[in-house]
């Protein structure tokens, strides 16, 4: 799915993912919690209905885990794993952290253990259970978004639920995907080539090859297991050791695709879970790609149109001229570097993109944009798009990175599908791109060649990801989200055979604890009394 990254076709091209990611998005719209302006009014239509809670919780860790929490068809030489007993240690602010064992391959017992690192708080008040939460990505922390996440959670949610942020299998404090040293991943993410060529498609893909060979090297036989089915089978382990017997969770942006890849694999497990930001995974790679690009571009224009009502926007004329002067300086980012007040950088065509791309998670940040694009355009300094740049990426002041979030993403990416390869056809799957995206498409296009030369095979599908017997399931839907656009919310909800929609009619990329008081309301009256919202509801 998404975070950021792309590559670039016509003049350009450089980037990385296969399209743009959706899980630091999370970790920005949190930041701007305190600036998120309340939109009033909800329409609906049916009545609500009301799901049971998750179950009785039990002690969490204590060995021989109650049968009815384990899978009746798990295999038994896997019951080692569900019985472990978990160690809980208080890591400050009134959390507790645990590392806990999960089998490399869930289909294979004797190919090794992993870890999987957990922080949770808890519940102030009569315990309902746990909440799980996944900020998404793939490649972004759960660990590091809990305090953010509490941020965003209510008090009385909070007053219910013991929180669990945790690190996916190959994410950050979990056991981590590994590649490059800071200075291979900053040229990786820095450097741009000519898709246009041969040469510079080859160039592109032997990056990326070499990458993923570091990957292995660095990472080992966990580099085949980080597909979303792999990831959402920890969490049913983590659900049983935390004592519920259903799971209750909250997942952002690639968090829905997590979340729903749980209810197809235990659908008689599931609780309450609310999908916000919805990936809709049964579409292609290439249609990803192209719906991501349509999103963006919108969330641009609305950027652009806001921008130029303003005294200080340095785009002028129509919103189209303003949108291909953004288009111009990229482009020109690309044939001649800007200069940056970081010694010894340059702004990339591939770091503008980050940069401009970055804002547009939320609408809260496009006055940033317009600094940085004043300063890029006015006084030929991409320092403030750089700054952007670095923001996405995690990249630090010194070079070193705060995270993994590149490499789990990419190896996420790459585990749960590729797209054709053929040059013709990635040029066609371009030129489709930037019909409908002409500011920043070429970002998204030729990003097949990222997962060409990956070193472990793809990971088989699901067979059914309608969750048939599944409780009632909440996805959440923002009308102008860039990274994960609305219709990707709606084709979730339909896939999922219980699931409701409900819209938030606003901009930015997910919408619980940035919305308004209607989108708060109906989740908290879900996670709380199982109150399913009404089907159909606005707010």
């Amino acid at each position: 799915m998404l975070k950021t990254t792309a590559t670039r076709s016509s003049a350009s091209s450089a980037p990385h993912r296969r399209a743009l990611g959706t899980g630091r998005g999370v970790r920005w719209s949190a930041a701007s919690l305190a600036l998120a302006v309340a939109l009033a009014g909800c329409t609906a239509g049916k009545e609500a209905v009301t799901v049971e809670p998750s179950g009785t919780s039990t002690s969490a860790g204590q060995p021989g885990t109650p049968s009815n929490l384990v899978p009746a068809d798990l295999d038994p030489a896997l019951l080692p794993f569900y019985e472990q007993r978990v160690s809980w240690e208080d890591c400050g602010g009134g959390h507790l952290c645990a590392d806990i064992e999960i089998p490399v391959d869930w289909a294979d017992a004797s190919a090794g253990k992993a870890s999987l690192a957990v922080e949770r708080t808890q519940a102030s008040g009569t315990k309902q259970g746990s909440l799980l939460i996944n900020p998404g990505g793939p490649g972004a922390s759960g660990v590091e978004f809990l305090d953010a996440a509490l941020g965003a959670i209510s008090p009385e949610v909070q007053e219910a639920y013991d929180v669990v942020g945790f690190d996916p299998r190959g994410v950050g404090r979990s056991s981590p995907v590994a590649c490059l040293d800071d200075a291979g991943k900053d040229q990786l993410l820095s450097t741009d080539h000519n898709l246009d060529t041969d040469k510079g498609r080859a160039d592109f893909q032997a990056a990326w090859t070499a990458f993923g060979a570091a990957c292995q090297a660095n990472t080992g036989a966990l580099l085949g297991h980080v597909d979303t089915a792999s990831a959402a089978r920890d969490m049913d382990l983590l659900r049983a050791l935390l004592g519920d017997e259903k799971l209750t969770y909250l997942g952002y942006s690639y968090g829905t695709q997590l979340g729903g890849t749980y209810a197809a694999l235990f659908p008689d497990r599931v609780g309450r879970l609310v999908l916000d930001g919805a990936v809709d995974y049964t579409l292609e790679p290439d249609k990803l790609s192209l719906d991501q690009a349509m999103g963006f571009e919108r969330a641009l224009r609305a950027y652009v149109t806001d921008c130029m009502a303003g005294a200080k926007c340095p785009l002028t004329g129509s919103v189209d001229d303003g949108l291909k002067q953004i288009r111009d300086l990229t482009q020109r980012a690309y044939t001649d570097p800007l200069p940056t007040q970081d010694s010894g950088r340059v702004l990339t065509r591939t770091l503008a993109f980050y940069g401009i791309a970055v804002t547009l998670y939320a609408d809260e940040s496009w006055p940033l944009l317009t600094q940085a694009l004043s300063m890029a355009m006015q006084r030929n300094d991409g320092s403030g798009l750089l700054s952007l740049a670095d923001f996405y990426n995690g990249r630090g002041l010194d070079g070193t990175f705060e995270d993994n979030s590149t490499e789990a993403f990419t190896a996420v990416s790459c585990a749960d599908g590729r797209a054709p390869t053929d040059v013709a056809h990635m040029q066609a799957e371009r030129d489709k791109i930037v019909a409908v995206a002409p500011t920043l498409g070429d970002s998204f296009a030729w990003n097949a060649l990222v997962c060409a030369g990956w070193p472990t095979p793809a990971a088989p599908l699901t067979a059914d990801v309608s969750a048939p017997g599944a409780a009632p399931i909440v996805v959440i839907g923002t009308t102008n989200d860039p990274a994960t656009p609305y219709e990707w919310s709606q084709a979730l909800a339909k896939t999922l055979s219980s699931a409701v929609l409900l819209t938030w009619e606003g901009e930015g990329h997910t919408a619980y604890g940035r919305a308004n008081d209607c989108i708060a309301d109906a989740v908290d009256a879900y996670f709380l009394e199982g109150t399913v919202p009404q089907e159909g509801l606005v707010c």
